[in-house]
């Protein structure tokens, strides 16, 4: 059963940090791409940021380009989302998800498993 736990959310103002952790559990570790989601009421979820554990091969959304990057430790099985220059139009539910790396696709559909979430509130 693979499990993701996430950690690291909460509020700041506009210009902080943030990191997210993304742990994984119960699978081959290198056998994942890792992705981060997120999702504000009303709206589709939609991808930030993805990485494959395998290859280290590694996807932005353009709005988050130059501001978020996204890191591994493999020692840990964990994936990071260190979100700097934050605005308040990042505000949302984050969502670690993961599908198997020989997979393809970055829409939610395309991913089978997925953590809690946790929630990122960017004051202005």
């Amino acid at each position: 059963q693979v499990q993701l736990v996430e950690s690291g959310g909460g509020s700041v103002q506009a210009g902080g940090s943030l990191r997210l952790s993304c742990q994984a559990s119960g699978v081959t570790y290198s056998s994942l791409y890792v992705a981060w989601f997120r999702q504000t009421p009303g709206k589709e979820r939609e991808v930030v940021a993805g990485l494959s554990t395998r290859s280290d091969i590694l996807y932005y959304d353009d709005s988050v380009k130059g501001r978020f990057t996204i890191s591994q430790d493999n020692a840990k099985n964990t994936v990071y989302l260190q979100m700097n220059s934050l605005k308040p139009e990042d505000t949302a539910m984050y969502y670690c998800a993961a599908r198997l790396a020989a997979g393809f696709g970055l829409r939610p559909a395309h991913f089978g498993f997925w953590g809690q979430g946790t929630q990122v509130t960017v004051s202005s």
